[in-house]
C-alpha cells in the first residue's frame, strides 16, 4: 500500500515545472513550436498541481523547490532539448516523440 502511495505521488509531481531565467539553472531547455506536428510533446497548462497527472499536463509552480523539473525557454529549436506545443485542450496533451520521454523522468 505504501509503495502505491509513493508511486502515485511521483506521478502527480511528474509534470510540475518551474520556469528559470537562466539556461544554466535549467534541467531542460524548451522551445515552443507553432505547430503540434513540429513538437516532441504537446503540453496543456493546468491550474493545479493535482491535475498534472499525465504526460503533457504541466503545472507551473512558483518555487523551484516544488518543481520536478526546471525549464528554460529558448528562442531557437536548435538550442532546445525538448520542443513543445501548447494545446487548447488537455485531451490533446501527450508525447509525439516518445524518444524524449526520459527528459521528464
Amino acid at each position: 500500500m505504501l509503495v502505491l502511495l509513493f508511486a502515485f505521488a511521483g506521478t502527480i509531481n511528474a509534470q510540475v515545472v518551474y520556469k528559470v531565467d537562466s539556461k544554466y539553472d535549467a534541467d531542460i531547455k524548451v522551445y515552443v513550436a507553432s505547430s503540434k506536428y513540429d513538437a516532441d510533446l504537446v503540453v496543456y497548462e493546468v491550474s493545479s498541481k493535482y491535475d498534472a497527472d499525465k504526460d503533457g499536463l504541466w503545472f507551473f509552480c512558483d518555487s523551484k523547490y516544488d518543481a520536478k523539473k526546471k525549464v528554460y525557454f529558448v528562442d531557437s529549436k536548435y538550442d532546445a532539448d525538448l520542443i513543445i506545443f501548447f494545446a487548447d485542450s488537455k485531451y490533446d496533451a501527450g508525447w509525439v516523440n516518445n524518444s524524449k520521454q526520459h527528459l521528464l523522468k
